[in-house]
């Protein structure tokens, strides 16, 4: 199988994302036999966020030419929450060399593990529920089964894992879809002007079967995407640009050139690492958008 270059933000261990996408879903088509039973909620907007990744382990001296690592792909929820109540099946397209390489998760949590030995790309296709969304969502993601350090040995206790955060937004939802989500834990719901009134809630079609992933067996590997935590590194990032900017210019007046050329690559670097914060989930202010139409 191939081994394309990995992206950028790929860590051993776990701890590192890509930055954050606004995927906006265009609402449904409203054909005239639906609209008595999908009325929309006008000049309102739903949003998933939603964690789709790859969590690998090498086999140690149970790996084999063919089979080095065990890996698991999945889509969860940003923070662990069951998402069934919104998305109905995921289509996981695998490396064409895999037997059956098509494969349909039909209930959460949505994830399928395989043995192998190449880094690939795998296709995720999210397909929703009738009264959320009528188009499908693709999304891709870097398989990655070796660690960004390969001089050593591979541990066979610690993944090499890749984690990608989106925030899923559904503008003018239907009243069904908004009835079902107003209290699930995985959707965030605006405030309600006042004096709107919505259906009762009803009853989760998730609730007879659990779909989330806080007991999961690899919970202890996921990643945490926790706005406060984001926050707290753009601000200790922006304070060591700014350090940084303050000895380059304290330098340049004491005619230091030996010292600047360190401090002019600190600072280069550390305003990568800045732009890559900035990008982090910082809910509905869009970074990039997707268009359902």
């Amino acid at each position: 199988m191939p081994h394309p270059a990995p992206e950028p933000q790929v860590v051993d261990g776990g701890s590192a994302s890509k930055p954050q996408r606004i995927i906006k879903l265009g609402k449904t088509t409203d054909d005239s036999d639906k609209k008595s039973t999908n009325r929309r909620v006008k000049d309102i907007e739903l949003c998933v966020p939603i964690v789709y990744g790859t969590i690998a382990f090498y086999l140690g001296r149970k790996a084999s030419e063919s089979q080095s690592h065990k890996w698991t792909v999945y889509v969860r929820g940003a923070t662990n929450e069951d998402l069934g109540a919104v998305i109905k099946h995921v289509v996981f397209q695998l490396h064409p060399s895999f037997n059956n390489p098509t494969r349909v998760v039909e209930s959460p949590p949505f994830e399928l593990s395989e043995c192998g030995w190449g880094e690939f790309e795998i296709g995720i296709s999210l397909f929703f529920h009738s009264d959320v969304c009528d188009k499908k969502l693709d999304l891709v993601h870097f398989l990655k089964l070796y660690p960004e350090d390969e001089s050593g040995p591979q541990s066979t206790k610690k993944p090499v894992v890749m984690e990608s955060y989106n925030e899923i937004v559904f503008p003018e939802p239907s009243e069904c879809f908004f009835a079902r989500v107003q209290n699930h834990p995985a959707v965030h719901v605006p405030r309600l002007p006042a004096g709107f009134s919505l259906p009762a809630p009803v009853e989760n079609m998730n609730d007879k079967g659990r779909g989330d992933t806080k007991d999961h067996p690899l919970n202890q590997w996921f990643m945490n995407f926790s706005e406060a935590d984001e926050l707290l590194k753009l601000a200790s990032a922006r304070q060591q640009v700014r350090i940084a900017q303050l000895r380059f210019v304290f330098a340049i007046n004491l005619v230091k050139p030996l010292w600047s050329v360190p401090v002019q690559a600190h600072i280069v670097k550390l305003r990568r690492e800045l732009s890559v914060i900035d990008g982090m989930p910082q809910p509905l202010k869009p970074a990039a958008s997707y268009e359902c139409i």
